[in-house]
């Protein structure tokens, strides 16, 4: 039996060249057959300007160095010269003078036909305006090293996005996959792909593509647009991307829901655009993935809730759709990251209003403040948790409690030895406030050196005042004056604090609390600090008339000053 012949190979297919030079004879074929053509005469010489237009972009591509070597321009030229043939093949039905056929069909088969020139069109200008095609493909579509020169990486932004609007579902996926990377690889890349991406075309893949890993790739790179920086948050956010995210956050995969709450938690984060949640009704989409969604939905979700409730007008909503109660859950069942969002929130509301302050109160969110700040390690949590408990304890309930909490009070203590600048302001802050016992005021006499360090900081703002107060307020106690008396690095502090020529302390915070230091009948306390120079600075302070300063003289001078006027008396 002789073998069998072996099949043909299958036909190469044209070059980009051999496809521009058909589709160049086919143009100079229709332009007669159209303007020839006797019926649907209105429809024939719409499509005869389309394809003048098309003639004179492939014109332009042709004219561009590199055009024959882009991979989207070769998926392109074919179905542009099917479109062609097929209008042809139409048009020669149409040279007679009574058309036969089925009249509607061939202007249904010819508007469709028009509408597919015009997308034909859109590509190749998208192609022509992105300036991909003046650039080699091995340079282009290569990702970029780093260190790549700036003009590279907006060729390379370009062709992406190029290929993101006109490409197939391959180059769609591949073109996300490197906008993805890039992203990843530079963090600086995100303010090129704002400027130079077509965003609108990113957020469309949003809502407008059924292909799940194309969606989910596009929320990825929406997501860290929003994240990267305020210039690409906010292409991000006025090309409409939050209302797409809101939208998938509700009804999208949990992977897609866990990107979009990433997105939508960045794009918050920007107090203009905060208000626009409330706009898309997107309140109780955010309270609905902090009650049901993963770790990661829940963590973002409450975080763009917080970033909301700056919102004055935004507020009421919170209350309406029970945030107050899903924040509470959070504070206890939540992990770190969730309870510093839940607990930054509640002390923002905390900090609104009194109306607020009851509400929290009244969910029992006092308690569970409470022992998140017991509990807590993280120093971001333990400045939000602080600054809710500060704001309610302008409830005379609740300042009572705390005043009484020897745990509490310790705690506030060790913060301002142990703690950063933030949590050692809100600490002498509640310090100074609350009224406790003087058992509990010997209990933190040890911080009183660190209060005394405050005093000399220029930043935050009030921190002077405040290490102030809560050393006066400590210094109601005798052994805590002998204490602090007894610290000369404390003393000679406190003394350069009252020097004239050190102008970083607003006087009359040393001041104040040197008098406290004299006062009581200390006059151990008094010798000290006449002994470091204290009594000559007081008196200078009293002589630019420094508020308390006079007094302050007085109990410096103390016995001294008694012996002079018993002495005038007798004489």
């Amino acid at each position: 039996m002789p073998p069998a012949a072996a099949s043909p190979p299958p036909p190469a297919s044209p070059s980009s060249a051999q496809t521009i030079d058909l589709i160049s004879q086919i143009l100079c074929v229709l332009h007669i057959s159209c303007l020839s053509a006797k019926s649907f005469v209105g429809r024939f010489q719409v499509l005869h300007s389309r394809l003048t237009a098309l003639e004179a972009s492939l014109s332009e591509i042709t004219d561009a160095p590199h055009w024959s070597d882009n991979s989207l321009l070769q998926a392109l030229l074919p179905n542009l010269l099917s479109t062609l043939q097929r209008l042809l093949s139409l048009a020669d039905q149409c040279h007679g003078t009574s058309f036969t056929g089925g009249k509607l069909l061939m202007q249904s088969d010819l508007d469709r036909i028009s509408i597919s020139l015009s997308d034909h069109l859109h590509d190749i200008d998208l192609l022509l305006r992105s300036g991909v095609l003046r650039q080699s493909s091995a340079i282009v579509l290569s990702h970029p090293v780093p260190g790549s020169a700036k003009e590279d990486l907006i060729y390379y932004i370009r062709d992406l996005f190029t290929r993101l609007q006109i490409g197939g579902l391959e180059f769609k996926e591949k073109a996300l996959e490197s906008l993805i990377r890039l992203l990843s690889d530079d963090e600086k890349s995100a303010l090129l792909v704002a400027r130079e991406g077509n965003i609108p075309s990113l957020i469309q893949l949003l809502d407008n593509t059924k292909h799940p890993l194309i969606r989910e790739q596009a929320i990825s790179v929406v997501a860290i647009l929003a994240s990267a920086n305020d210039q690409s948050r906010k292409a991000v956010f006025d090309e409409g991307g939050l209302g797409p995210l809101l939208r998938i956050l509700e009804t999208g995969t949990l992977g897609m829901k866990e990107k979009a709450a990433m997105g939508i938690e960045a794009l918050t984060a920007d107090p203009e655009n905060a208000w626009a949640v409330a706009a898309y009704g997107g309140v109780p989409i955010l309270i609905e993935a902090c009650k049901c969604g993963s770790m990661l939905m829940q963590v973002y979700s409450v975080g763009a809730i917080k970033n909301i409730s700056i919102v004055e007008d935004i507020r009421s909503t919170l209350v309406d759709e029970s945030a107050l109660t899903v924040l509470m859950q959070l504070l206890v069942s939540g992990n770190n990251a969730a309870q510093e969002r839940a607990a930054n929130c509640l002390s923002i509301l905390a900090s609104s209003s009194n109306y607020f302050r009851a509400l929290i109160i009244q969910e029992r969110g006092f308690p569970r403040l409470l022992k998140l700040f017991h509990d807590s390690t993280s120093f971001e949590t333990l400045e939000h948790v602080l600054t809710a408990i500060l704001a309610l304890s302008s409830s005379d309930p609740i300042a009572r409690m705390l005043s009484s909490s020897t745990n509490f009070i310790t705690q506030l203590s060790e913060l301002i030895i142990h703690g950063n600048v933030i949590l050692q302001k809100i600490s002498a802050t509640l310090i100074s406030n609350l009224s406790f016992s003087d058992g509990n005021k010997r209990a933190i006499a040890s911080c009183m050196p660190h209060l005394v360090r405050l005093m000399e900081l220029p930043k935050p703002g009030g921190i002077q005042e405040v290490a102030s107060q809560a050393l006066v307020s400590l210094l109601t106690v005798r052994s805590n004056r002998k204490e602090l008396a007894r610290d000369e690095k404390s003393l000679m502090r406190l003394t350069h604090m009252l020097d004239v020529q050190n102008e970083a302390v607003c006087k009359q915070y040393p001041v104040a609390v040197v008098s406290a230091l004299a006062g009581g009948g200390s006059n151990g306390c008094r010798k000290r600090l006449v002994a470091v120079g204290a009594l000559t600075m007081v008196q200078r302070l009293a002589e630019m008339e420094v508020a308390g300063a006079k007094k302050a003289v007085l109990r410096l001078s103390g016995n001294r000053l008694k012996n002079i006027l018993s002495r005038t008396w007798r004489e």
